[in-house]
C-alpha cells in the first residue's frame, strides 16, 4: 500500500545524498524508487498502477512522467528542459552507500553483462551480503569494437573520490588477468585485484624453467601454495605477480 509520508521520508534521503539532482529530477526518481519496493518489480506496468492508486492520478499521467524522465532531451516538450549525465551521480551514490557501512574493509566488483545482442553494461559494484550494489555503469552498444580501457578507467576515476583514505579495498573480477593496464592501475592505486581464473591457465613460479597449469599449484583438497611467479605466456600480456592458490572441500 502507498503511503506519503514514506515517499516524503524517502525524497529527503534522495535530495540528501544526491543535492546535484534538481527537484524535479528529485522527485520522480523518489517516486518510481519507492515504487519499485512496494510493487517489488522494476515493470513500468506494475509501478505506474501502483502509484497511480496511490497518488489518486491516472494510469496514463504517471506513465508520461517516467518516459519524460528518460527520455533524452530532444525528445521532449518544454524550454527549461535539461538533461543529467549518469556519470555525476557515481561518486554521490557510493558514498551514500559507504555513508551506512560497517568498518573500513570494501570489497568491489567489475563486471561486463550482454543484454541479448543489443547492449553490453559496464558496472562496478560495492559487494553486500551476497548482493552487488551499482555505483557507476556505462551502457555500450554491443557487438561492436569499444574503448573499455577508457570505459574502465574513467568509472573507477568516478568512484574514486568517494572512497576514504585509509579504506582496505579489494577488486573482485572474473577475467581481469588479460587486461594488465587495469591490474596495473589498481595496484597503484592500493586496491587489491582478486581474480577468478580458469585452472589451465599457464603460470611460471619463479625460478623455475617453464610454465604450467594453475591447477598444478593445488593439486587437491587442502594444501594451499603462495608464491610469485609470471602470468600469461604472451609477451604482451606477461605479468609479474603472487598467486594464492587453495582448493576448499566444497
Amino acid at each position: 500500500m502507498f503511503c506519503q509520508t514514506g515517499c516524503d521520508q524517502w525524497l529527503m534521503s534522495i535530495r540528501t545524498h544526491l543535492p546535484h539532482l534538481s527537484k524535479p529530477q528529485a522527485i520522480v526518481l523518489a517516486l518510481w524508487s519507492f515504487g519499485m519496493g512496494l510493487a517489488r518489480s522494476c515493470a513500468l506496468t506494475a509501478v505506474s498502477t501502483l502509484l497511480a492508486a496511490g497518488l489518486q492520478r491516472k494510469d496514463y499521467t504517471v506513465r508520461q512522467q517516467w518516459r519524460a524522465w528518460c527520455s533524452e532531451v530532444t525528445a521532449t516538450q518544454g524550454v527549461q528542459r535539461w538533461a543529467r549525465q549518469v556519470e555525476t551521480c557515481c561518486a554521490p551514490l557510493l558514498a551514500w552507500v559507504l555513508s551506512e557501512w560497517q568498518g573500513t574493509q570494501l570489497a568491489v566488483a567489475l563486471d561486463a553483462t550482454t543484454l541479448g545482442t543489443r547492449f553490453v553494461v559496464v558496472a562496478l559494484s560495492v559487494v553486500s551480503r551476497g548482493c552487488a550494489i551499482p555505483v557507476a555503469w556505462a551502457i555500450l552498444p554491443a557487438g561492436a569494437k569499444q574503448a573499455w580501457r577508457g570505459t574502465w578507467l574513467r568509472l573507477r576515476r568516478r568512484r574514486r573520490p568517494a572512497v576514504p583514505k585509509g579504506w582496505t579495498v579489494l577488486v573482485l573480477a572474473a577475467r581481469g588477468l588479460y587486461a594488465p593496464w587495469l591490474l596495473q592501475r589498481m595496484v597503484r592505486l592500493g586496491w587489491p585485484p582478486f581474480l577468478r581464473l580458469n585452472t589451465g591457465g599457464p603460470f611460471r613460479p619463479a625460478g623455475t624453467p617453464c610454465f604450467r597449469p594453475l591447477a598444478t599449484c593445488a593439486p587437491r583438497v587442502g594444501p594451499c601454495w603462495q608464491g610469485r611467479g609470471t602470468a600469461c605466456k604472451s609477451r604482451g600480456s606477461q605479468l609479474e605477480w603472487t598467486l594464492w592458490a587453495r582448493w576448499e572441500a566444497d
